[in-house]
């Protein structure tokens, strides 16, 4: 930056009356763009077998979805339910069914015992307002370069049967584009909790979501519980939110056989069936997984480079300012840049006075309690790439001010 006092600097970047939201890590109108055909996708309204997706029926979701899901995720089509438009719905229809009614063969949760989640962090806010709304206690888990403080995790769900559960957003995790080791989900799979009835909600939100040229891979949830005679533990979940279109998508969730016949059980009474339309046109155009993949490079081409400007800027306005790092992910959606202690807010307080508005601080962390004030959640997503530019510099110079104030 200039030479001239941090200041004047800062009070002449606020002249430029910018008005961005990097709030959300929401997919362009460019991205947005790509996936247009679904309007144009169906050609009539029966499924395979026959099915008139515009009736009632269909809970657990077209075969063809189910078949599309099952290839994504590497598991069997009949261990997937698809159903919903996000998958956080079914993240939340998860916990409210186990409070209220129990997992399969136990009790539920919701009784004298109070009830902890894990909550790896920084990591979703979603994740923890759902826990926060049904009054579940949040324990926070230190993330590290491989995943998570196994060694931690292994400990507390040993010795307290009230951890019935912990989040997980295994690849590319929000906001730290963390990758769980294979090594990371075996231990998941196989450690012994106190709690019979513990469940891994198994965020897979960014699977196909790469950023570099790597592609990078991981062990399969699912198949590692089945082999440490835990088949029952993990639910994943997924959708193609980021992948055709945010707000119209279609979700999935993938679990044992046993887990999968009590969702359809409880989701029944929820709902007579889900909008299978949309996952008709969804499965029209996505077609297979290398269609999907070859979107998703799209998608990568236009997501890259705003990446790659705010790590340059960040690089050339932050780089050697002590006590300041971030996040270099391979994939996902965000960028976490770690401010010193305390210094956090007060860097999203002069953005926002400067027309940057971000994630609010602390929101990585249960009860929007950041201990330290020093994540700030970065998502370059939404703007364009000079609008990138701009919020870069505005962020860097924000962090310079609140740091020398």
């Amino acid at each position: 930056m200039s030479t001239a006092p941090l200041q004047s600097q800062y009070d002449e970047f606020k002249q430029l009356g910018l008005k961005l939201d990097m709030s959300r890590g929401k997919p362009a109108p460019e991205q947005l763009d790509l996936s247009n055909a679904l309007m144009a996708a169906l050609d009539g309204y029966a499924a395979h077998d026959g099915t008139d997706t515009r009736n009632y029926g269909g809970g657990v979701g077209l075969p063809e979805a189910r078949a599309l899901f099952g290839e994504l995720l590497d598991v069997p089509a009949a261990q997937v339910v698809v159903d919903s438009s996000a998958s956080l719905s079914l993240m939340h229809d998860v916990i409210v069914y186990s409070l209220l009614l129990g997992v399969p063969g136990h009790a539920p949760w919701m009784g004298a015992q109070p009830v902890t989640f894990l909550c790896p962090v920084p990591g979703y806010d979603r994740h923890f307002a759902i826990c926060e709304q049904r009054g579940i206690n949040m324990v926070n888990i230190p993330m590290t370069e491989d995943g998570l403080d196994m060694d931690l995790v292994e400990r507390l769900v040993a010795s307290d049967a009230s951890i019935k559960g912990m989040w997980c957003v295994p690849k590319y995790s929000n906001p730290g584009g963390v990758v769980y080791s294979d090594e990371v989900v075996r231990r998941l799979a196989a450690m012994k909790t106190a709690a019979p009835d513990f469940r891994l909600m198994w965020d897979d939100a960014y699977r196909f979501h790469h950023l570099g040229d790597e592609k990078i891979g991981m062990a399969n949830i699912l198949d590692e519980c089945a082999k440490a005679g835990n088949p029952d533990r993990a639910i994943v979940f997924a959708s193609s939110s980021k992948v055709s279109w945010a707000g119209s998508g279609v979700a999935a969730l993938a679990a044992s056989p046993a887990n999968i016949a009590w969702w359809t059980k409880h989701a029944g009474i929820r709902s007579i069936g889900p909008d299978k339309v949309n996952q008709l046109r969804h499965v029209r155009f996505l077609k297979n997984k290398a269609t999907v993949e070859a979107l998703m490079e799209q998608h990568r081409a236009l997501l890259r480079p705003k990446f790659d400007t705010v790590l340059a800027l960040f690089e050339e306005h932050l780089g050697s300012v002590p006590g300041v790092s971030w996040t270099r992910p391979k994939g996902g959606y965000f960028i976490d840049l770690v401010t010193p202690p305390g210094a956090a807010k007060r860097t999203i307080a002069l953005a926002k006075e400067a027309g940057i508005t971000l994630t609010p601080a602390g929101a990585a962390y249960p009860y929007g309690l950041d201990p330290e004030d020093s994540h700030i959640r970065i998502a370059p997503s939404f703007p364009s790439l000079d609008e990138i530019r701009q919020a870069a510099k505005g962020i860097a110079l924000s962090l310079r001010v609140a740091i020398s104030q």
